[in-house]
Parts: C-alpha cells; structure tokens; sequence
C-alpha cells in the first residue's frame, strides 16, 4: 500500500525562510557597502556574506572594518577592507577600483553611510547642516556616479541607496537631517529614470528609528523621544532584509516598518492636519513623562 497519500503536504514557508534563501542566492557577487564599520552597514555587510558574496567594506575607521573582516573571514566569508572617506571622490574611485582588481566587477552597492547632528532649524550651524550635506548627500552623489560608470562597463548590477522615513516628512530637531534625505531620496528617484531600459536597477530603503549607536546617541534628545519613543526603535536586521529584498526582488522603495513610508504620503495630502497631528503626539508624550515621573 502506497503511505505517499497520507503524508500531509509541508506547510509553506514562512517569509523569513524565503528571505533566507535569497541570502544564499547571493553567492560569488561582489558587493561593496559603504558606512560598514557600524550600525546597519555592519549588519548589511555581514548578511551580504553569509549569504556568498564577496564584501568590500568601506569607512573611515579601518580598525573597525579590520573587526567585521575578521568576522566573516571566521565564517568561511570573504571581506575587502577598503578604509576611505565617501565625500572625496578620489577615495571613492580608489576604493571601487580596488575591489574591482581584488573581486571582480561590481554587482551590488550599498549607499549606506550617513550622519546626524539634531538641531531646532532656527538653531542649527550652517557648519553642522554643511556636513551632514556632505556625507548624507553628496557623499552618496560621488558613490552613486563611480556605481553608475562601473555597472555600466560591468554590464550591470543593482544600488542600494539607505535613506531614511525622515526623508519623507520634516520633524524636529532633525530638519537638517530631513533635509538630506530628501535631497537622498530626489537623487535616487531620477537617477532610477535617467537608468530605465539598462541592466542597473536603483531602489530606495528607508527605515524609521533603528537600534544603531547613531540612534543611542540621539534617544537622549527629549524632543527626538516625543516624535519616536524608545520602544518604537527597530532592530537591524529588520533594515537588512529590506535591502536583502531590494536587491533580490528588484524592489524600487522598502519602507521600514512596512507602509510607514506610505503613510507620510498619504500625511502630504494634508500637511496642516499632519503638522496638528506630530504636535498632538509630542505635547501627549510630555502629558505622559510628567505622569510617570509623578
């Protein structure tokens, strides 16, 4: 007698296995990350590995990127450490032509390096707005250009540039950080029309609040904690399968939780009502810290 029919069918896969197996997809790509000796950089660059890929690491800091070498070199992994700073467009061209020579053409880039100096706008430093202009925006620029050129040459490949839900609608203290990601975010949708109908395929991930040494430092902005509290901050790996996603899926935006960046959209259509919104919900989050210390 034949058991085969009674056998119950497995059950589907859940989509963190689905994600798993386009990890593993990513066998002998290239991949370089930039922003990779931290936070989600680190994270991206790790999973990019496991996965099969070849990483070149780019930051300033090369004892930190030495680390994560050292990392996935120890997991059977191989990593490029690429020490170089993304707002000198030299050290950009280095760093790619480096890879290249020790890896291959380029497949996959990761435009992830970014900073933040909160400020009321009326407060801000031009000299404080000025750097995060140019890491946060022109930084990518020169890291998105040297992709292009290469992928091009390469006959193709996928860019990955990590903008951020703050990209989407201005709050304070982080109007000059808004402001960069919106310049991020422009850049990246007419880049994607400038490449339409060639091998190279541009996608946008943007993520809220994630638990990264960047984010500590902020979440001791009382102002920060009355438009995003604590608890809300997400963990890493959540913004490294939304580039996992973007990569394998040829996705063109990933918000991060899923939909938030829809909702700003959909909060566009009505900015006064938005506006009344955000400060409903900080002048609540005083209501509450006053209950709580009391």
């Amino acid at each position: 007698m034949d058991d085969s029919a009674a056998r119950p069918e497995p059950p589907p896969a859940a989509p963190w296995q689905i994600l798993l197996r386009q990890i593993e997809g990513l066998a002998g790509k290239t991949a370089l990350v930039t922003g990779a000796s931290s936070g989600i950089g680190r994270e991206v660059a790790l999973a990019l590995a496991h996965g099969g890929a070849r990483v070149g690491l780019v930051a300033r800091r090369r004892s930190l990127l030495e680390g994560i070498a050292g990392e996935i070199a120890a997991q059977g992994g191989t990593a490029y450490v690429l020490p170089g700073d993304v707002t000198d467009a030299a050290a950009v061209r280095d760093g790619f032509a480096e890879l290249e020579r020790r890896a291959g053409s380029i497949d996959i880039v990761v435009n992830n390096a970014g900073i933040v100096v909160p400020a009321p706008v009326a407060d801000m430093l031009p000299d404080d707005l000025e750097r995060m202009l140019r890491v946060n925006l022109f930084g990518a620029l020169l890291v998105m250009q040297e992709a292009v050129r290469r992928m091009r040459d390469g006959g193709g490949g996928s860019i990955v540039n990590v903008g951020s839900l703050a990209g989407r609608r201005g709050v304070s203290p982080l109007g000059g950080y808004c402001a960069t990601k919106f310049g991020l975010i422009g850049l990246t949708e007419a880049l994607r029309m400038e490449l339409r109908g060639e091998p190279i395929h541009v996608s946008l991930v943007l993520p809220g609040f994630v638990d990264t040494a960047m984010v500590g430092d902020l979440s001791q902005n009382g102002e920060i904690l009355d438009v995003w509290p604590s608890w809300l901050t997400m963990p890493p790996s959540w913004v490294v399968w939304a580039v996992i996603a973007a990569i394998r899926f040829r996705l063109v935006e990933v918000s991060v939780p899923p939909g938030s960046a829809t909702l700003e959209k959909i909060g566009s259509l009505a900015p006064g009502v938005t506006d009344a919104l955000l400060h409903w919900t900080k002048s609540a989050g005083h209501w509450l810290a006053r209950l709580t210390r009391s």
